[in-house]
């Protein structure tokens, strides 16, 4: 009889495990396991020295960010009210149009490393819209991680201004 409890224990526990969602078994692994998937930008927001706070993409931004296992990433952001292509040819815009475009997005994507001690993502950029990230090493340190939340600052801030706090949620 004491084997029949023991199995039907290990069987009741295997089903349990089997029925958690995989976002709180991600949890108990480490910061890489917790990040990897695709998140939807909440907000993006640059504190200047004196503290006030600029929002480059707008108040309701749209972005992405996806992590996978084996160390990529890609991110993009952009203001939700970007301008059409009048000619509807887009190696054929306006002075105005690029300009628009080019300050209300950004995209870029390369490998990442997770620096656990830290809460730091180490980001190397392979190819970027903003040219001058490409081969940079840019820190990001990790402010809050949840089954359905990111949070972090980017410490390295290419032409000045202080850190930009960026927020998540992961996407259903």
């Amino acid at each position: 009889m004491h084997r029949r409890s023991i199995l039907t224990f290990s069987a009741i526990t295997a089903l349990a495990l089997a029925l958690l969602p995989s976002s709180i078994i991600a949890q108990q692994g480490g910061l890489k396991q917790q990040l990897v998937g695709t998140w939807t930008l909440v907000s993006w927001e640059q504190v200047q020295k004196d503290g006030t706070k600029q929002q480059d993409f707008g108040a309701n931004p749209k972005g992405i960010a996806s992590f996978d296992g084996s160390g990529h990433f890609f991110v993009m952001f952009a203001r939700p009210e970007l301008p059409k292509i009048a000619s509807t040819d887009r190696l054929k815009v306006t002075p105005q149009e690029a300009q628009a475009i080019n300050v209300g997005s950004i995209a870029y994507f390369g490998t990442y490393t997770v620096d656990e001690p830290s809460k730091a993502l180490l980001f190397r950029i392979e190819s970027s819209t903003f040219p001058n990230q490409v081969g940079a090493q840019q820190k990001r340190v990790i402010t809050s991680l949840t089954a359905d939340e990111l949070k972090y600052a980017n410490m390295t801030v290419l032409g000045g201004g202080g850190p930009i706090e960026t927020a998540f949620k992961r996407a259903k």
